[in-house]
């Protein structure tokens, strides 16, 4: 039985020969991303603003409707209220009240009085200005963190190229992603911050199996032109590269599709993360080594012959 082959083992897609376009497209997202996120701002949650979050449940489906219409008219102002799963759970969110923490209790007094005994009350959760506050500093840590021990990780294990290459990679997947959460004015919560922070591993892990490939080929390929040992490297890694994405998008496209609101946001950002992942590996990360000017004076032995392997030296 023939094993199914996404991509054959033996391509020869000239990678680099696109990087100038590559390089093109990489900076107007780039900058794009960061004007949408200048322009339109992050569609903060309240994880991040501050609020109160009130889950319901209901016997028939929710009109969803209606009860914008009815909690809208409280005066609690911005109430969003979507469905939370299963047509029957709703999650109702109200911004911060001027007043401090007994304002917040009275809001949700009033969305129970409004609402009454025909709904289950299953959570409620209130987040204080000064606590959001804290998140969002916390979750700005924890990117640079990551970044910055992921720059000395590659550092130690390859050389400094190596390690500028992978960085610029992570920091244009996690800047071009933030600009799509502005762009579509999607919720961004703690959620998304863990969605990043595995963006940055799994991008990581993608551009370190090329990397891996290419410092392979520089030791074994002494005179063979830069653009074609890296050409080479990406075409060795692209099944493998190809595989893994395909795999780890079909299961995101489940729980994307049915795993229900709670996860939506955290899924999506994993899909495009995994997408722009992958792009960056190839077209970013390679060809930023041609840039940067990766040393060819690898340990090992004399050098060989252009396109070919060096010669033992034992």
């Amino acid at each position: 039985m023939r094993k199914l082959k996404l991509v054959p083992d033996d391509t020869h897609i000239p990678f680099l020969g696109m990087r100038l376009i590559a390089l093109a497209v990489s900076t107007a997202m780039v900058l794009g991303s960061i004007a949408m996120v200048i322009i339109f701002g992050l569609n903060f949650g309240i994880d991040f603003r501050g609020g109160t979050m009130i889950e319901i449940g209901t016997e028939e489906p929710a009109d969803i409707a209606d009860l914008r219409n009815r909690l809208g008219g409280l005066g609690l102002g911005e109430v969003q209220i979507q469905e939370f799963g299963a047509p029957t759970d709703v999650l109702i969110r109200i911004e911060t009240q001027p007043g401090g923490e007994g304002a917040q209790r009275g809001a949700i007094q009033t969305v129970r009085d409004e609402l009454g005994d025909s709904v289950e009350y299953r959570r409620v959760e209130v987040v204080g200005p000064t606590v959001s506050g804290e998140l969002i500093e916390a979750g700005v840590l924890a990117i640079i963190l990551a970044v910055g021990m992921m720059l000395v990780y590659i550092w130690f294990r390859f050389e400094w190229q190596f390690s500028v290459g992978a960085v610029v990679a992570l920091v244009h997947d996690v800047v071009i992603t933030l600009g799509l959460f502005a762009v579509l004015q999607l919720e961004f919560n703690l959620s998304i911050i863990a969605a990043l922070l595995t963006i940055v591993g799994y991008s990581m892990n993608d551009t370190v199996v090329v990397y891996d490939r290419v410092r392979e080929k520089l030791r074994k390929y002494k005179r063979m032109p830069l653009v074609e040992l890296l050409d080479l490297a990406v075409n060795k890694t692209l099944s493998r590269t190809v595989m893994t994405s395909v795999t780890t998008l079909l299961a995101l496209l489940s729980l994307y599709i049915f795993g229900g609101e709670v996860i939506r946001g955290f899924t999506f950002a994993m899909i495009w993360g995994i997408i722009i992942g992958t792009y960056s590996s190839i077209f970013v990360a390679a060809p930023l080594l041609l840039w940067l000017g990766v040393k060819r004076d690898w340990s090992g032995a004399g050098a060989g012959e252009p396109g070919q392997p060096a010669k033992s030296a034992n």
